[in-house]
């Protein structure tokens, strides 16, 4: 892993060059502009850049009108006030209307972490891809995050892009291909595999090098679509190496861990293992410290691991 940058600086940087090449798109800003880094759209754009306020279901409605008027606009707004507060024109107006939205959650999962439990998003996935016809993405780093902004703005219908606060350590180069419902493998093994999301798949990369000291070969999955879910890799993962663990910067319940379980009850059952935030509500902090409070830690997913393994009799 290479580099540190921040994930929401490169979006707002590609949102600027996306706007260069395309005149229809807008965006649209929940007054934290300058924390989502869409003020670079706004500076560049102004005219095509709309911030609403601290007014978030106000935001979704306007973005669901601009959207039948053939724009594409980006909403962006914390992800936790992406579901808390604009969760209904979301749900009733671009979701059950199949419109052509897209919503950045930024600050996602406990990256907003000073904050604390009013700012967390720890539910967010499980409200998103419950919605009919909602397409949700979570990047895992810079290079990711580019790919996937765009992959959202070429994409026809809503899309819920889940980004971090945090400054990431650089995962890929720029031979990595992103499209969107595709999972990727990392690395190879036989023994588990580990498929994360967002934030914790440098985590399970970090996970699989001590298990690898340990004798485990763990085969890492980057699953940056939560949906529609890349069904065939998990299946495949499945019978390749009899075990799963899913590790995410969410609730256990409701979501990637559970995608990943409707899956494989249904059509490859094998022992699995979950790291998420255990249904809790979070505090303020240190970055980092909560991350490891809450289980969100290379550590718990080599643990995670061991005890799958020894169920599993394996």
């Amino acid at each position: 892993m290479g580099n540190k940058k921040a994930i929401r600086d490169v979006y707002g940087e590609v949102l600027v060059e996306i706007g260069e090449e395309n005149k229809e798109v807008v965006v649209l800003e929940a007054d934290v502009g300058s924390s989502s880094k869409s003020i670079l759209f706004g500076k560049r754009f102004p005219d095509r850049y709309f911030n609403v306020g601290i007014a978030e279901a106000n935001m979704a409605a306007m973005a669901a009108g601009l959207a039948t008027a053939k724009k594409i606009p980006f909403a962006n707004t914390f992800a936790a006030f992406m579901v808390l507060r604009a969760g209904d024109p979301v749900r009733s107006l671009i979701a059950y209307t199949n419109l052509n939205v897209k919503l950045a959650g930024t600050y996602a999962g406990l990256s907003d972490s000073y904050d604390g439990a009013s700012h967390h998003a720890i539910a967010d996935i499980a409200f998103m891809r419950a919605l009919p016809n909602m397409t949700v993405i979570s990047v895992a780093d810079a290079v990711e995050t580019a790919l996937a902004t765009r992959a959202a703005a070429a994409f026809e219908g809503p899309v819920y892009l889940r980004l971090s606060r945090a400054v990431v350590p650089t995962i890929f180069d720029d031979r990595y291909k992103f499209e969107i419902g595709k999972g990727v493998q990392l690395t190879e093994g036989n023994d588990v595999s580990i498929v994360a999301t967002g934030y914790m798949v440098h985590k399970a990369l970090e996970a699989a090098e001590v298990l690898k000291s340990r004798g485990i070969e763990a085969r890492v999955v980057n699953m940056h679509t939560i949906k529609p879910i890349d069904k065939e890799l998990l299946i495949k993962c499945a019978g390749e190496t009899g075990a799963v663990v899913t590790a995410e910067e969410h609730n256990i319940y409701g979501g990637l861990g559970s995608a990943v379980a409707e899956v494989l009850a249904k059509e490859y059952p094998v022992p699995m293992g979950f790291v998420g935030i255990e249904d809790r509500f979070t505090e303020s902090g240190d970055y980092e410290q909560l991350l490891k409070k809450y289980g969100l830690s290379a550590e718990n997913i080599v643990n995670q691991v061991e005890r799958l393994i020894i169920r599993a009799g394996q």
